[in-house]
């Protein structure tokens, strides 16, 4: 696949959106989306929020009015966050033109095909805390399936590997290799590296830059990510690009470029290194400047 388009907006506490223009998929629908995308938020078909913070919901109102239609958009959330039967039944009473888009609870290791080709996979993370067995906060991985043919057939000619295939079926002949394209972390403390390990595009979100002015994390409070600790963990696993978003508005544009910088350099960290700064909307941040340039 061709360098994905992926626009997205990600402020703590404010909004978090990225849209993947491909896929036709909305990872987290913060406020704002609909007006950033005007006409193209028409090309969401397949909605994945990660958990039900206001700051990654509220756009899912707007964005529905406007574009709901027959079986779209699919609006996919944790399976045991309570919340998203909730928002669907308040949109049903609210605007009755509005009622074609699917809500489908999903958990970690489901598969929600979206193209053909294309398929998404849920991940548990721990941004909320919960008992294993229940399902309240997700990352998601969007993954490109590819059929090829079985090595071990490798020398038949096309008629010979054409008459296997039409007697027993095209898995006889070929299997299934997927590639993770881009991974979602959502809000979430830091995972074991290997979650993310592979993907072409990693985006994770980085709230606290780290040191002494962080607030500290109470027991009753949903765990985010440090800065340091991203970085640390991108150094040990082998990604392509790496995208950083949901700072805290605490921290200003030379402050996050400062510390991403330092952080590369302490790290070793060759790769581009993309960031979406406090308050801005980004188009197409793959084809900006990474910070690291």
């Amino acid at each position: 696949m061709k360098q994905l388009t992926i626009s997205g907006y990600s402020t703590a506490l404010f909004s978090t959106w990225y849209f993947i223009e491909e896929a036709g998929v909305l990872f987290d629908a913060g406020d704002g989306v609909t007006a950033a995308l005007l006409q193209k938020s028409r090309k969401v078909n397949h909605i994945f929020i990660s958990h039900a913070d206001r700051d990654h919901l509220t756009g899912l109102l707007q964005l529905n009015q406007l574009n709901a239609r027959d079986g779209l958009p699919v609006i996919c959330y944790p399976r045991d966050s309570k919340s998203f039967p909730a928002l669907a039944e308040f949109i049903s009473r609210f605007d009755a033109y509005a009622n074609g888009s699917v809500w489908m609870p999903v958990s970690p290791g489901d598969e929600i095909r979206i193209h053909k080709d294309m398929l998404v996979i849920p991940l548990r993370n721990e941004h909320v805390r919960t008992e294993k067995h229940i399902t309240r906060s997700l990352g998601y991985q969007l993954i490109e399936t590819k059929r090829k043919l079985k090595p071990e057939l490798a020398g038949l000619s096309n008629a010979e590997i054409a008459r296997i295939s039409l007697e027993h079926g095209k898995e006889s002949t070929t299997t299934e290799v997927r590639t993770t394209i881009l991974s979602y972390s959502g809000d979430t403390p830091v995972a074991d590296p290997s979650t993310w390990d592979g993907s072409r595009t990693l985006i994770h979100e980085a709230t606290f830059l780290g040191g002494e002015e962080d607030i500290p994390v109470h027991a009753h409070k949903n765990l985010h990510s440090r800065l340091e600790e991203v970085m640390e963990m991108v150094s040990g696993i082998t990604i392509e690009q790496l995208i950083l978003g949901h700072f805290s508005s605490r921290y200003d544009a030379a402050e996050i470029d400062r510390a991403i910088l330092s952080l590369c350099d302490k790290y070793g960290i060759q790769i581009p290194v993309f960031r979406v700064l406090p308050g801005e909307t980004v188009k197409d941040i793959l084809r900006s400047s990474p910070v690291n340039k």
